[in-house]
């Protein structure tokens, strides 16, 4: 069988015109497993409330970041994605769970140069319902709706492979040489607290709302192979662990909330805040839950972050950009891919 792969990143609005903004929050927004109540009341509040306030704001967020090329996290993806395709002989292909780029396209790509078995790659390191799981719940979807003799599989949250954690590693450890900081905040997007618990697969284990990052967090259990929180929390101590940080010297926080629910915390602008505060006079930011710079890093934390910082008497803001298209995080996935395709061989 001839494989292929499929790139899979979120997705961006095609312009930072309101109109684009608008379009691209509705499909985002009303994904089932991004906002998680029932059709009637998400229909009410996205497309009665969201979308008459939200996108004047966020497009001109967007039209702070936006780039010449285009949407930072696209052209991002599309770099990724080329670099890629110069390490495999496999046809490599890019598509965004939402907006034009679509998952649809994506396959009839690999599917139209011949190929069928398609390694899907979510670009996450953790998995969480609004990320991992929407992608391959809708990749299946589509393969059973248009593409019934084509097969795939899909790679697994990546959080704590040994080898991401290096090329993460090394990553910040680079962009950190010669700066000045007394802490390092580990940024996480965050996630509605019902999100955790809904991924328990033991219905019994998560409760991520206790201090400290839990209990449960640290106590060994088969739920933390979905559990977003678990895996945010030991990407930044296995990171911690792999540079030598003393503790006290590095945090973990998310970001994003959105609407009046519990997300998880503490929160990134109210840490941020907390520092300022505290006397922290020169600090740095890394946001580990995405692979690519885009709205969320750029915006809210390079731009809005720094301005708390400042506000609270705070100094020097460093933030450290995602892996993006690093050499070394490209390699990685090159191994991995053609790991996929030698284990098939060995199995053939």
């Amino acid at each position: 069988m001839k494989k292929g792969i499929l790139l899979v990143n979120l997705g961006s609005p095609d312009s930072p015109n309101p109109k684009d903004v608008k379009k691209y929050l509705g499909e985002f927004l009303m994904d089932e497993r991004v906002i998680d109540v029932p059709l009637w009341a998400r229909t009410l509040l996205v497309k009665g409330i969201i979308l008459n306030t939200r996108p004047k704001a966020s497009a001109k967020a967007y039209k702070k970041i936006w780039w010449e090329e285009g949407s930072p996290l696209i052209v991002l993806s599309e770099k990724l994605q080329h670099k890629i395709q110069k390490q495999v002989e496999l046809p490599v292909a890019l598509a965004m769970r939402y907006g034009s780029m679509t998952i649809k396209s994506g396959l009839q790509e690999l599917v139209e140069k011949g190929v069928e078995e398609v390694l899907l790659i979510p670009l996450y390191p953790q998995f969480a319902m609004a990320t991992t799981e929407t992608i391959v719940v809708l990749a299946d979807e589509i393969q059973k709706e248009h593409f019934p003799n084509l097969k795939i599989t899909d790679l697994k949250a990546f959080y704590n492979h040994p080898e991401y954690i290096k090329v993460l590693s090394e990553s910040i450890k680079k962009q950190l040489e010669g700066k000045d900081y007394e802490h390092l905040l580990f940024s996480y997007h965050g996630v509605p607290e019902r999100h955790i618990r809904k991924s328990d697969i033991t219905k019994s284990h998560c409760n991520p709302s206790l201090s400290g990052g839990g209990i449960c967090c640290k106590t060994p259990s088969k739920a933390h192979e979905f559990c977003y929180k678990h895996q945010c929390l030991e990407v930044t101590r296995l990171v911690a662990e792999y540079l030598n940080f003393e503790d006290g010297t590095y945090s973990t926080s998310f970001q994003s909330r959105l609407g009046f629910d519990p997300w998880l915390q503490p929160y990134t602008d109210r840490t941020i805040e907390k520092l300022g505060k505290n006397g922290v006079k020169n600090m740095a930011i890394v946001t580990p839950a995405f692979v690519s710079d885009c709205l969320e890093t750029l915006e809210e934390i390079a731009m809005e972050g720094e301005e708390i910082f400042h506000e609270v008497g705070g100094k020097n803001f460093t933030t450290v950009a995602c892996l993006n298209d690093d050499k070394n995080w490209v390699a990685l996935l090159s191994k991995w891919i053609h790991n996929w395709v030698e284990a098939d061989l060995v199995t053939a």
